[in-house]
């Protein structure tokens, strides 16, 4: 018997998909789910909702700045 259930699927899971195809070469998937999961949070804190429609954007806007912060480096 397993005690383990499994999750539930992120309503973001669309976002992640898309953003990670976006910035693939640019971005680890690790980074694009950290990035969807601030905007969640982000947007929650600022408008009490998270629609997915903001959380894409503001993680894509995260991405945008990582990537230039990134180039400025390298």
């Amino acid at each position: 018997m397993n005690d383990r259930t499994e999750a539930d699927p992120s309503p973001y899971a669309e976002v992640e998909t898309a953003l990670r195809e976006e910035f693939a070469g640019v971005h680890s998937a690790a980074t694009v789910t950290r990035c969807v999961e601030a905007a969640h949070y982000g947007a929650l804190e600022v408008t009490g909702y998270a629609h997915p429609s903001l959380v894409e954007r503001i993680a894509r806007k995260h991405l945008h700045v990582l990537a230039l912060v990134a180039s400025d480096r390298g």
